[in-house]
């Protein structure tokens, strides 16, 4: 039985057969939403309203997540609906996944470019051909070195051109030298690379030109994996089965392809003339990219190749020239990648004689500390707070979203700023910092993390008590914008895992707060977070000598860099091949940091000034 859907406001009608789970078909549609355990029923976060037509649901219990008010309103959680017959959905604001606010780095300089791919024109005499196709000589102009290797497709486009003089590009991305494409006439002073970003949530990528390093064009979006889950856990756990790899290798590329076909367009810049791809990701971003077996990152304290992951295009289904390479910065563990080594290497901490400590605060925490002669890392599950999800009105950093928030001390009333000029929506990463930190300075919260229940624009809620912060009257949502006492949990949660994290190498390295002199902020953490109120919260300790210093997008700055340079490429296996890296999840030592670090702003030997003010 053929079943119409359709969806509101976006006015997009789609099939299912009866008994089709919704939010699967959302899902192979292209219909993003909120989604972040997977579908599980334990986030509530993927809100439908049933305006007409009826359904069965797998489960009542997932409706505990709901108000009564909700489900009079005929909310439902699409991971939990089945299908019956023909009906009509409404996405509530809150569901829908916008478009994020994209940190776009300030690239690496490259002084002497050196990229892999070099183009030469084919002198005059062809090579009549041997019976080893794949060696046939080609005798390029200004070429020196091996003499390169090329295809049979290659060689048949060489042979099928008929004009006087053709160009080839050669790679040396694999080793050997490679020619990967051919063109008619000289195209030499023409040659284009990708540097491209994967994250968990949000993809960027940059069109260069690898002759000079200017960069052509700029284009983002989002991640739609993230609709089957938005932490590496959940995607790991999908992946562990073929379809469910090919599943999610599928989604991410699809998600890039369109990027690229907007960079193209906006550029002139025909994708087929595309050489060379650099990538910076995560490790599980870099399998699932690649569409390599993750389900052994599972498992605790298990070796991970630190070579970087090369593939062409054609291998993942990238719309390039179907020979160009693609070189993933490499990973050092399971949980700290080629992001990581990406915000290093944006850094030049390990340059530096200079005791550093660079930090990235995302759905996944990385934490390394080091200088010129040594490197020690770590990642920890500070869950997704930190980007403003996995709370009651979290949202990511889009228009909507409030980006920051003081609290009058006396009437307790919260003043925010939000993104674009909009209501309020939601409270993104940098907004839910601010307003842990100035519930605690204002006393509507004790040093434990827990409400002060005689505190103005406190009351009791369906999840206990709850902090108003913006009244329904003045948000989009015709609803209060509330901090519940599950996320000040979760907050707090998460901040004692980064600062134990953090704690836990200090103390390993037998280093204390006055020996750090550079601390190196990652990401949208490190750019729009108010330092101060990071350190009232105690996310990380305080260092009295030490220098903050935003760095943006390490990992698109870490796949520029390896774009632009071969040495760069070289300095990156040298960074992850030399960092040492620590597994808490097998750490005695980081249980006892993780429980000092569950009270604001934290043990007094890491806060001596703000222990002394509080």
């Amino acid at each position: 039985m053929t079943i119409r859907v359709l969806f509101n406001p976006i006015n997009r009608e789609i099939t299912a057969e009866k008994g089709d789970l919704l939010l699967e078909r959302m899902r192979e549609e292209g219909i993003h939403i909120e989604a972040l355990c997977g579908g599980k029923g334990i986030c509530g976060k993927c809100r439908v309203i049933l305006d007409n037509g009826a359904v069965k649901k797998r489960s009542t219990f997932p409706d505990k997540l709901l108000s009564e008010e909700e489900l009079e309103n005929g909310y439902h959680l699409a991971c939990m609906v089945r299908l019956v017959e023909d009906c009509e959905f409404t996405i509530p604001t809150e569901s829908r996944i916008e478009n994020p606010k994209i940190l776009i780095s300030s690239e690496l300089n490259i002084p002497e470019p050196m990229p892999s791919t070099s183009k030469h024109t084919l002198l005059p005499s062809k090579s009549p051909g041997s019976l080893l196709l794949s060696y046939r000589r080609l005798n390029l102009n200004d070429y020196k070195g091996t003499t390169p290797r090329i295809s049979d497709e290659v060689y048949e486009r060489l042979n099928a051109i008929k004009d006087d003089t053709i160009t080839v590009t050669v790679s040396r991305t694999n080793g050997f030298p490679e020619i990967i494409n051919v063109e008619p006439g000289d195209t030499t002073s023409i040659n284009y690379g990708l540097a491209i970003d994967i994250g968990t949530t949000t993809l960027v990528a940059i069109l260069v030109d690898l002759a000079n390093g200017e960069i052509l064009g700029r284009a983002s979006g989002m991640n739609t994996q993230i609709t089957y889950g938005e932490d590496l856990v959940t995607r790991t756990a999908i992946a562990r089965n073929e379809e469910g790899l090919k599943k999610l290798q599928r989604t991410v590329v699809k998600a890039l392809n369109v990027i690229l076909t907007r960079l193209s367009e906006e550029t002139g810049v025909k994708l087929s003339a595309i050489n060379d791809v650099s990538v910076g990701g995560n490790t599980v971003m870099n399998h699932l990219f690649a569409g390599l077996e993750s389900g052994y990152l599972e498992i605790a304290n298990v070796e991970v190749p630190r070579d970087p992951i090369i593939v062409k295009a054609k291998d993942v289904g990238l719309n390039l020239n179907p020979e160009t390479y693609i070189y993933c910065v490499p990973n050092v563990s399971r949980y700290l990648g080629g992001d990581a080594v990406g915000d290093v290497i944006a850094s030049e901490m390990h340059k530096s004689e200079d005791m550093s400590l660079m930090v990235d605060l995302g759905t996944n925490g990385e934490i390394v500390f080091g200088n010129n002669k040594w490197l020690f890392s770590c990642s920890c599950a500070s869950g997704p707070a930190f980007e403003g999800e996995g709370v009651r009105h979290g949202m990511r950093a889009a228009i909507g979203g409030i980006d920051h928030v003081t609290i009058d001390p006396e009437t307790k009333k919260a003043e925010v700023s939000v993104i674009g000029d909009a209501k309020p929506k939601g409270i993104c990463g940098s907004g839910l910092i601010d307003l842990v930190a100035e519930v605690f300075r204002a006393g509507v919260m004790d040093f434990s993390g827990k409400f002060v229940p005689s505190a103005p624009l406190v009351r009791e809620g369906k999840w206990g008590l709850e902090y108003v912060v913006v009244p329904a009257e003045e948000t989009s949502l015709g609803k209060d914008i509330v901090l519940t006492q599950a996320d000040l949990d979760y907050v707090v949660d998460s901040k004692a895992a980064s600062c134990g994290a953090v704690t836990v190498l200090m103390k390993k390295l037998r280093i204390g707060i006055e020996d750090v002199k550079n601390i190196y902020l990652a990401g949208a953490f490190g750019t729009y977070t108010d330092m101060e109120s990071a350190k009232r919260l105690g996310i990380f300790p305080e260092f009295p000598n030490g220098k903050y210093q935003p760095i943006g997008n390490g990992s698109l700055s870490g796949a520029y860099a390896t774009l632009m340079s071969m040495e760069k490429r070289r300095e990156a296996v040298e960074v992850a091949k030399k960092m040492v890296y620590v597994d808490l999840l097998v750490d005695i030592e980081f249980i006892d940091e993780y429980s000092k670090a569950l009270y604001i702003p934290g043990a007094k030997e890491y806060f001596p000034t703000l222990s002394k003010a509080d």
